[in-house]
């Protein structure tokens, strides 16, 4: 005769099992750690660049002293990219910073989600991309035409790949509204059955009668 688990049993261990599963988000923490050690590794190479700079700039001409700024310019988008992953997932993949009321909190943070975050990841690409195609352009005397061409397809794919992702944003808001609004908490008023509530024209009534009891003579 087969014998069937307890069910105590069977939903404490699915329960166990799902709170496994929770605490896994944490695993992505050595992750931004790591995402941070490559940001310090570009403060570096801003730096680096910026000596560069400042040390040859008496014998650079315009165009390369305009490709050295492009550069840093390149280098401090990917770090504002990189502080939006590492701020951004963490505050929606692992736990709450908990924010709220400091000074210094981003305002896309105030609303940041899974999907709005993919759309700004999207078009820092698309101003890093834009900084490199620039790059190119004024850099087209050393460039064959085939490197500009497939420079600017790319450039479009993340254009197109960012318009597409905006407007999956806007079609699911509305249902991620209406759903958020069946999820809300019911107040005192709410939760107050039916039966228990005065009928609208009660009041009415009652004051109606009291101003005739007031008008009859004495």
């Amino acid at each position: 005769m087969t014998q069937f688990p307890d069910p105590e049993t069977y939903w404490h261990s699915r329960r166990n099992l799902g709170y496994l599963m929770f605490l896994s988000r944490w695993l992505q923490v050595p992750l931004y750690l790591g995402l941070i050690v490559a940001q310090a590794v570009y403060v570096v190479h801003f730096m680096v660049e910026l000596w560069h700079l400042i040390e040859d700039f008496s014998v650079l001409d315009a165009t390369d002293i305009m490709l050295l700024i492009l550069g840093l310019v390149d280098v401090v988008m990917i770090a504002n990219l990189l502080i939006m992953v590492i701020v951004g997932g963490y505050e929606t993949f692992v736990s709450r910073i908990n924010l709220s009321g400091h000074p210094d909190q981003p305002e896309w943070l105030d609303h940041v989600n899974a999907n709005i975050l993919k759309v700004k990841l999207a078009t820092a690409i698309i101003g890093i991309s834009s900084i490199h195609l620039l790059k190119t352009f004024i850099d087209a005397d050393r460039m064959t035409v085939e490197v500009m061409l497939w420079q600017t397809v790319i450039h479009l794919a993340f254009v197109v790949s960012a318009v597409a992702l905006a407007l999956i944003d806007r079609i699911l808001q509305p249902s991620m509204h209406s759903v958020s609004k069946r999820r809300r908490p019911r107040t005192g008023a709410e939760e107050q059955p039916d039966a228990v509530r005065a009928p609208a024209g009660a009041d009415r009534a009652e004051n109606g009668e009291a101003a005739d009891a007031r008008s009859l003579p004495a």
